[in-house]
């Protein structure tokens, strides 16, 4: 097995298109590691220039101690899951499996036993007969794991191998490679735009934008700890909450200040939040009387009573332009002041399409963002 190191690694096309710069990054032996971001961010070329399917332009690559930037994809030790899955149609699910080892001349019982144990792993005993057109999306998908299983590779590399499949299907298919992976012991890299593949199945994400790393962190620490506005507007659905305020001194304590003044707004009403001591860095004062970004997820604003009735701070009052129930919990969709915002809260909610309610913003949950860098204040 083995860990894989990136180190500077570059890619630049012809015409001067970077679509990948200076990646720097360790993934240790058995890592589950995701790469998530945007469509362009960067994260299937970096997963090609890893395979070979894709020249690195600058920098080294390290697969175990092995320097593989001239090394052919064949002799990297790695397998790679496509989207579209790449099944040969016209061969059964066992010759499909069984192609690269035949290619590789390896003597038939040992095809055969590793075959058959990765069928068995993947639920695919009964399937071995069968031809990819008689089959639905998940079984070709477990038939590319399959393929991928059988030749004992250092890295797995899996490539949005779950876009193709319906909803529930995908849900099923990422706790399968999730304990696909606990499994086999083997370092897995995989690429998604799906925010919730990744941060239900990575033991690391890396978040990139624009060929750029933004984060490399745990989910949780990601989630609770972006480093700026996009790493917390990518992750966490619904997203992050943003509102435009200004930062303000009153006496020993900080607030953050938005709403309305506007003579055109409803009620041109303002509204503050306290920031508790417990999130004060000496930063804030660089800020003071300055527009900055406040951030709130959906889950920390409240229509509660026991939470209104307990704020000391935070009190809005918002017009709700839509509900959505969601079984477990309810959405509301909500403007304070010409500023829209989505409310995560109980499907006991009595808040209805028009209403005007309270809700409150949990201070402990607040987050602010630097107004013209988009760099974290305060987490």
């Amino acid at each position: 097995m083995a860990g894989l190191s990136l180190r500077g690694i570059y890619k630049k096309y012809p015409g001067g298109f970077v679509a990948v710069t200076d990646v720097n990054l360790e993934i240790e032996d058995k890592e589950f590691i995701i790469l998530v971001g945007p469509s362009g961010c960067g994260k299937s070329t970096t997963l090609r220039m890893i395979a070979g399917l894709e020249e690195i332009s600058e920098g080294e690559l390290y697969i175990g101690d092995r320097l593989v930037n001239d090394i052919a994809p064949k002799d990297r030790d790695i397998a790679m899951v496509f989207q579209n899955y790449a099944l040969y149609p016209h061969m059964t699910v066992y010759d499909n499996m069984a192609f690269g080892l035949k290619l590789r001349k390896v003597p038939k019982d040992e095809i055969d036993r590793k075959v058959k144990e990765a069928a068995k792993i993947l639920d695919l005993e009964k399937l071995l007969d069968r031809k990819p057109k008689a089959m639905s999306g998940g079984q070709r998908q477990r038939v590319a794991l399959g393929r991928a299983i059988v030749r004992s590779p250092q890295v797995f590399l899996l490539d949005e191998p779950l876009s193709n499949l319906d909803a529930k299907l995908r849900a099923q298919m990422r706790t399968e490679i999730a304990k696909l992976h606990q499994k086999l012991g083997t370092t897995f890299i995989y690429v998604t735009h799906d925010q919730t593949e990744a941060m239900t199945m990575g033991d690391r994400i890396v978040v990139m934008k624009d060929g750029f790393i933004q984060q490399v962190d745990t989910p949780q620490h990601l989630y609770e700890s972006p480093c700026n506005k996009f790493v917390a507007g990518f992750l966490g659905s619904p997203q992050m909450n943003f509102i435009d305020a200004v930062l303000l001194k009153q006496g020993s304590k900080y607030v953050v200040e938005f709403g309305s003044s506007d003579s055109r707004s409803s009620r041109g009403v303002k509204y503050t939040v306290e920031v508790p001591e417990s999130k004060v860095v000496p930063e804030l004062a660089d800020y003071v009387d300055k527009e900055v970004i406040m951030g709130i997820r959906p889950e920390s604003v409240h229509d509660e009573e026991m939470y209104l009735s307990n704020a000391s701070t935070g009190v809005i009052e918002c017009d709700v332009d839509i509900t959505e129930m969601m079984g477990a919990e309810t959405y509301l969709y909500l403007t304070c002041e010409g500023i829209p915002l989505t409310a995560r809260v109980s499907p006991r909610s009595t808040a209805k399409a028009h209403d005007r309610i309270k809700v409150a913003i949990d201070p402990n949950k607040i987050h602010l963002f630097d107004k013209d860098t988009e760099k974290t204040i305060i987490n």
